[in-house]
């Protein structure tokens, strides 16, 4: 029996909310660490997932059924998927595990932007309401730990008017969250 093969998240797709493949499931990704990408041909900052020894981010495998991978290679289409099966752990690996995929931007893969790109509030509300649900506040420490380019990039403060598509209704204890480690670590904030 074949296996479907998987996707690694590690940004909105470890938000359930924002996707329909069941099955979710967290795993750790080692080899790998978060970096907000800049490009020309992007309004705004792109998280993606960049080799890194040494390092490890948490987020959630799951199943592509079929592999059928044209909804969310469209969903994805500024990334290259790469597969990364031997850098994924699943806390239930199966004896024969399947393949597990991860979208990267190549830093090379677009053109570089002039300026530093914001990246959308509504969008790390999303993430970070995913690492909480999945992870708890220990998790959402370690997203912002683990993510590169808080320093040089922005955040354009778009919650009034979400301009991200699967934006999330977040609660008041998890807008405080994110606020707090935008807080500490100093990123500024733009408004929209």
């Amino acid at each position: 029996m074949t296996q479907d093969p998987h996707f690694f998240g590690y940004g909105s797709l470890v938000n359930r909310a924002t996707h329909v493949y069941g099955g979710a499931r967290p795993a750790t990704a080692r080899g790998w660490r978060r970096l907000w990408r800049h490009s020309g041909d992007h309004e705004v900052a792109i998280l993606t997932a960049i080799p890194s020894p040494g390092s490890e981010i948490e987020g959630l495998i799951a199943a592509v059924p079929g592999g059928d991978w044209a909804a969310l290679d469209a969903r994805e289409a500024a990334y290259d998927r790469l597969i990364a099966t031997p850098d994924i752990t699943p806390p239930d690996a199966p004896a024969a595990a399947p393949e597990i995929a991860i979208y990267s931007i190549p830093a090379d893969k677009h053109p570089a932007a002039p300026a530093p790109r914001a990246i959308l509030l509504s969008y790390l509300d999303v993430v970070v309401q995913g690492y909480r649900a999945e992870f708890g506040e220990a998790g959402v420490a370690r997203f912002f730990d683990t993510t590169d380019g808080w320093d040089a990039t922005p955040i354009l403060d778009d919650r009034a008017t979400p301009r991200y598509p699967r934006a999330q209704q977040l609660t008041a204890e998890e807008t405080e969250l994110v606020d707090h480690h935008l807080a500490r670590l100093q990123v500024a904030r733009l408004s929209d």
